[in-house]
């Protein structure tokens, strides 16, 4: 054999075995190839245009780009009954797991447990896991913001708010709140009324009629997945600050803003790291710079004026030389709870608010 046609071959072989090793190793490293099963439980249904469609709406796009399949329950209760279908979803080949609501905790917890090779993200949730994640974002930063709007948007200094459990994540969005209404109104009063219940229109609709009916409420805001109480404020011509999702364009004549989630800028890269097998269990928070808790673009309603005042507290909150709890900070019944020069833990904003701060007066 002459050493041309040897070079020939050398340089087949070489090619060949180059353009094999290159698909192996496009096949070990792309994690996306094959098409993995993500399940999530919903305490709502999907198109609530609240907390429940942000969820769903953000792990949809994660799904383009990772070649996910989704497997969506709605309307889930927080009772045993959700470990049930959770089995299901195991057993129909769900690989992740994403609960969205607080009250799935100890169920959570216990298929976790159970079933160690699934992966578990919990929303809201407090405890992890080897293969258990919690997370939320500082969706309080964008209440501040909203709080702000609020207080240059009111006329009689009442504001409303409807909210639905007293626990730490509602009683933190009510302080932030009332301290953006506070810096733009010292004199503003933040009116809570507790619905109890994070979806049910009936019970929304009845509290935001009392909370209207007792004062000259003329902005309202909510914490609870229920849309009545945008319906209630559009009938009596009362200003609405959202929450969870942008529904601007449902009630164009009332809309200020709203706190809201990009739930993708979370869901794409954690469930990355599960594929990766880089999964990480911990308690995510993101704030302001992450993108995850943002704020809905201000309407025509908002001045230029209160628009560059947000501007400016915006990029404060991103880049972390402000948060809303920095002291001095009193509350409700006069007494100074954060010192100046000192802030709150994130595990006392997490776990320990079971004050409010002043301005703010509980509706019985």
């Amino acid at each position: 054999m002459n050493k041309i046609s040897i070079f020939a071959i050398a340089v087949f072989v070489a090619i060949f075995v180059g353009l094999f090793a290159t698909q192996v190793k496009e096949k070990d490293t792309d994690v996306t190839r094959a098409k993995t099963k993500v399940g999530l439980i919903a305490i709502g249904h999907r198109n609530d245009h609240s907390w429940n469609q942000a969820h769903v709406d953000g792990l949809t796009k994660t799904a383009e780009n990772l070649n996910l399949e989704i497997d969506i329950h709605e309307n889930i209760p927080e009772e045993d009954t959700c470990e049930t279908v959770i089995e299901e979803m195991i057993e129909n080949g769900d690989e992740i797991i994403i609960a969205t609501s607080f009250g799935y905790g100890k169920y959570i917890q216990n298929q976790a447990k159970k079933h160690p090779d699934v992966k578990f993200f919990h929303a809201t949730g407090i405890k992890e896991a080897p293969n258990l994640a919690t997370y939320f974002g500082r969706i309080y930063q964008m209440r501040y913001l909203a709080g702000i709007v609020a207080g240059y948007q009111t006329k009689t200094g009442n504001i409303g708010y409807v909210a639905a459990f007293d626990i730490s994540e509602v009683i933190r969005g009510i302080n932030a709140f009332a301290l953006g209404v506070k810096k733009a109104n010292p004199n503003a009063t933040v009116h809570v009324k507790w619905s109890k219940s994070w979806n049910d229109e009936e019970i929304s609709r009845k509290a935001t009629r009392e909370l209207l009916d007792k004062h000259d409420i003329d902005v309202l805001t909510v914490h609870s997945d229920a849309l009545s109480p945008f319906e209630i404020a559009v009938e009596r011509g009362v200003w609405i600050v959202g929450y969870n999702i942008d529904n601007s364009t449902l009630y164009p004549k009332n809309f200020l803003t709203a706190p809201v989630w990009d739930w993708e800028a979370f869901y794409t890269p954690r469930i990355l790291e599960v594929l990766q097998k880089k999964f990480v269990s911990k308690h995510y928070w993101e704030g302001a710079e992450s993108g995850i808790p943002s704020l809905a673009p201000l309407t025509e309603h908002v001045s230029p004026k209160v628009r560059e005042s947000i501007d400016r507290e915006m990029e404060l909150l991103k880049s972390g030389t402000f948060d809303v709890f920095y002291g001095p900070v009193v509350d409700n019944q006069d007494s100074t709870r954060i010192l100046e020069g000192e802030s709150m833990t994130d595990n006392d904003m997490l776990n320990n608010f079971n004050w409010f701060v002043k301005g703010v007066v509980i509706d019985e």
